[in-house]
């Protein structure tokens, strides 16, 4: 998922795709334990998505929170 792509869901959009890519990324984690991965790289790129995701929904929560404050 692209930058633009992330920006456009909405914050209920962003907490299921955080659920799911931590539980992606969980599941790959033990995976490697087990048996080394064909591709390590995707678990950093993975990593990377989640904190993507978990900075664009904080980045819509603070500005929501805004215009309440005021």
């Amino acid at each position: 998922m692209k930058k633009e792509e992330i920006k456009e869901l909405s914050i209920q959009e962003l907490q299921a795709q955080i659920e799911a890519a931590e539980k992606a990324y969980r599941e790959l984690k033990v995976a490697h334990a087990i048996t080394p991965s064909d591709n390590p790289a995707k678990i950093t790129r993975d990593r990377r998505h989640i904190a993507r995701l978990k900075t664009v929904l904080r980045q819509k929560e603070i500005a929501q929170a805004a215009p309440a404050a005021k």
